[in-house]
């Protein structure tokens, strides 16, 4: 080897040893000399400041060096936690997914089924929302679905947890989203003249949802579609039982209502 080729050699292996020494440096854990119990203070903190992201990375630290401990599973739920605060709903179902099935005798699985409910379905509508005026009947209800069914099992399994009361309180906003989804549908259906199918979606809102504010509506698209339809006998038989059930309602006499605020609350 020549000379010149030596000294051409010796930039590169300068480089590479900066590039090695690079890694080693970033690769060092600085929570390596941590206990259990500072880093999951440390996690804590960082989730009640907001720094969703550094947390969970903390907490699945935890997880690891504690593992087999109720400290590590107590780690599992805290990130499902800043995972849902953080906006990263998916990620927080398969937490809470796999520390339920991992811990099936845990005594803290009516929150992990709570927490479930709330993630699987977060209504918050954004910033914008009074802008596009989107309630939640006009979208897809796959994950109010979830959020309900989650909510039904807490409260089934669980009746007297601390969360239960909540739940409940949730079912039945979800159940008059849904609801008011269904009706939202038949509605459109109508004003389409596809008098069958909002006859047929009126009909699974008032099967499925009892009690629901938009059943009124869905008795009214019913009347409107089988007047439509030329079937008076059962415009009248469901005029009749829209009288009965809803004797102040002003759909008969004035039609449909426009479109105002939305019936449900923002928790």
């Amino acid at each position: 080897m020549t000379l010149r080729t030596k000294l051409s050699i010796v930039p590169a292996v300068l480089l590479l040893g900066a590039i090695l020494a690079g890694c080693s440096a970033t690769d060092t854990d600085p929570t390596a000399g941590w206990s259990p119990n500072k880093i999951y203070s440390e996690a804590r903190d960082e989730m009640g400041s907001g720094n969703y992201d550094k947390s969970v990375n903390l907490f699945e630290k935890l997880e690891g060096r504690a593992a087999g401990t109720p400290l590590a599973q107590q780690a599992q739920l805290d990130k499902a936690y800043a995972q849902y605060k953080g906006g990263e709903q998916t990620q927080a179902i398969a937490t809470i997914d796999r520390f339920m099935r991992l811990h099936p005798a845990s005594p803290a699985i009516d929150y992990a089924l709570y927490l479930k409910g709330l993630a699987s379905f977060n209504d918050d509508l954004g910033l914008f929302s009074f802008l596009t005026r989107q309630d939640l009947s006009e979208r897809d209800q796959k994950a109010a679905k979830d959020s309900f069914e989650a909510f039904k099992e807490l409260v089934t399994r669980f009746p007297d947890s601390r969360y239960a009361a909540d739940a409940r309180q949730r079912m039945v906003y979800i159940r008059n989203s849904l609801a008011a989804y269904d009706v939202h549908v038949a509605r459109y259906y109508y004003s389409r003249g596809a008098y069958v199918a909002a006859i047929d979606r009126s009909q699974l809102a008032l099967t499925q949802y009892q009690n629901a504010p938009a059943l009124e509506e869905a008795l009214f698209i019913m009347i409107r579609s089988y007047d439509a339809l030329g079937m008076p006998q059962l415009r009248d038989d469901t005029t009749r039982v829209m009288e009965k059930s809803y004797p102040n309602s002003t759909y008969l006499a004035q039609g449909f209502k426009p479109k105002s605020n939305p019936w449900w609350k923002l928790w």
